[in-house]
């Protein structure tokens, strides 16, 4: 399972609060400290949460948080609403909180914000102090390679919606090859976000709720891959072909390696790409990804 770990490692940024799992905050608090004391931990990444919200964070989670230096501590990732300034300084005065002796183990050390335009992006991030990660969501239905560079020039992160609660919401195959690829040769990492539940490319419910529509879904495994490989130089008409992938037979996993259509990465190249190009994505689960990835023969 070495490849496969060296894939997926901390991927999966644990989004109980939003659909379509819409959880309340304290169940999906309660679920994220049981998921860092399982067995699969090593594939969760930070909370999601609204900066609005992490003072009834700290409320809700008073009992639950790591106190002790030996205890893995949480990680949040928080979303910005339009006072990106403002709510810079909201995540700063958290972690000045959290870092004092004695009190609970916790850094929101991720800021997420939208940005549509090359000004949009410049202001977005000259209102973030350097020390906190920004990750900059912006649209790809059109070229977004001067979007990508401008993060680029501020040695920011890129964030790409990949789907929603409705068909209308997924992006299409040939704009997210292209996206992938432009941040990779810009030597820009990003995360994904919503209709990522599943490992492979496939039709799906598109809700948890009964009688859901069902729509055509990207896979994380597929997205995951396609950014090692953009990495290592596919191109564009590949990359839409393996982020088209359905067939787990077609994606061969050893300790040292993963090979898809004949074209082998080794351990390096999939480290390179997880520390160079993709980084993490939001899943309103993390029983259902790791489960699906089990019953489809890649974990043992």
């Amino acid at each position: 399972m070495t490849a496969l770990r060296s894939l997926l490692e901390g991927s999966i940024d644990y989004a109980g609060l939003f659909p379509p799992a819409g959880l309340e905050l304290e169940p999906a608090l309660r679920q994220y400290a049981a998921y860092l004391n399982g067995e699969q931990s090593w594939a969760l990444g930070r909370f999601v949460i609204p900066v609005a919200r992490l003072a009834e964070l700290e409320a809700s989670a008073e009992g639950l948080m790591p106190r002790q230096p030996s205890d893995r501590a949480w990680r949040l990732t928080t979303l910005a609403g339009l006072d990106t300034a403002g709510d810079a300084r909201t995540v700063g005065e958290f972690n000045c909180r959290h870092a004092a002796d004695r009190a609970p183990a916790v850094a929101a050390d991720a800021i997420e914000a939208k940005a549509e335009t090359v000004a949009a992006v410049d202001r977005l991030l000259g209102s973030v102090p350097d020390y906190i990660q920004t990750y900059v969501e912006i649209p790809i239905a059109q070229d977004p390679t001067l979007l990508v560079e401008e993060i680029a020039h501020h040695g920011a992160r890129a964030k790409v919606r990949t789907g929603g609660v409705t068909a209308a919401g997924f992006p299409a195959t040939a704009d997210l090859a292209r996206f992938i690829r432009v941040c990779a040769e810009a030597h820009v990492p990003f995360k994904a976000t919503a209709g990522l539940h599943h490992p492979l490319r496939g039709d799906y419910r598109l809700t948890y709720a009964p009688y859901s529509p069902h729509g055509r879904m990207f896979g994380f495994l597929n997205v995951f891959l396609a950014a090692a490989y953009a990495r290592d130089g596919l191109e564009d008409a590949g990359l839409q072909h393996l982020l088209e992938e359905t067939s787990p037979s077609a994606i061969q996993v050893t300790d040292d390696g993963i090979t898809w259509q004949g074209r082998r990465l080794d351990l390096a190249a999939i480290r390179r790409a997880r520390e160079q190009v993709v980084i993490s994505f939001g899943s309103c689960s993390f029983t259902e990804p790791m489960g699906e990835l089990a019953a489809l023969g890649f974990l043992q």
